[in-house]
């Protein structure tokens, strides 16, 4: 399925990378000068989106072969290389910012994921991404955080409901927002609800809430509150939490921990193109 989005994203970036054409490229080299390379990693991280490399490709030339070292997922070291590649030498270099800007910004986040995971240590709480995406990445964007050994939060408006501080607003409280969502969907659909204080923690479990967000909440704050909350409902904590802070949330007592950062402002991977004519 990674691989439908992957094709329509490289399309499109294609398209607006290329426009008529790679001036510098086709004017230097003839259509049958031919080249391999070798796409290395010069940082250590967690790969994701080498499909791209194949994809992006296709579109030049289909005879462009691509030999990958690395799979989604696997852990790499600063200076190992990736892949292999050979073809037309327009077809490598027209290619390659296309394949680094995808590749790059999916393994950044695999390694953010994978790195947060790893400070948490606590198997018992899932580290999951946002819908704070990059608009027309989603798909993309929370894939790698899979391969990072992370997991997904909704992926759309109609996965599941959310009621957070505006819903509660205009609809008077909680229990009013969560009596009206029951009413309209199906005994399939799950209902969150974001809170900030305790007495609304309190209102969600008289409420019977499936989920409930304790937002910007510190490690003790969660103790003391998961202890008001029943097993039957999924704790997920959200707000404030990075890579420097997140050990002290191992044992706190929720199921979920979620960071929007992981899509929407993580560093990314370095990754370099080195060409080596025949």
């Amino acid at each position: 399925m990674i691989t439908i989005h992957l094709k329509e994203i490289i399309a499109r970036a294609l398209q607006e990378d290329l426009g008529m054409g790679d001036l510098t490229s086709t004017s230097i080299f003839t259509p049958a000068q031919k080249a391999k390379g070798t796409f290395s990693a010069k940082a250590e991280g967690v790969l994701a989106g080498l499909d791209a490399l194949n994809i992006a490709y296709q579109f030049f030339d289909e005879h462009t072969k691509v030999h990958l070292l690395k799979s989604d997922g696997d852990h790499v070291k600063q200076g190992e290389v990736i892949a292999e590649v050979e073809g037309t030498v327009s077809t490598l270099l027209s290619a390659e910012r296309v394949i680094l800007n995808i590749t790059q910004h999916l393994s950044g986040i695999a390694t953010s994921t994978a790195e947060v995971v790893k400070l948490l240590d606590d198997e018992s709480i899932k580290v999951t991404d946002t819908r704070k995406t990059l608009p027309g990445l989603r798909a993309v964007q929370k894939y790698a955080v899979k391969c990072g050994g992370g997991q997904n939060h909704r992926f759309r408006l109609d996965d599941g409901v959310m009621i957070k501080d505006n819903h509660i607003k205009a609809a008077g409280s909680i229990t009013k927002a969560i009596e009206l969502v029951r009413s309209n969907i199906g005994h399939m659909v799950k209902i969150e609800v974001e809170t900030e204080r305790i007495d609304q923690v309190l209102e969600a479990v008289e409420a019977q809430a499936d989920v409930i967000m304790l937002d910007n909440r510190t490690p003790s704050e969660v103790k003391e509150l998961a202890q008001l909350i029943p097993d039957s409902i999924t704790i997920e904590v959200s707000g404030g939490i990075t890579p420097d802070n997140i050990a002290s949330y191992n044992g706190c007592g929720a199921n979920v921990i979620s960071l929007g950062w992981l899509t929407h402002s993580v560093k990314a991977l370095d990754i370099s193109f080195n060409l080596i004519t025949k």
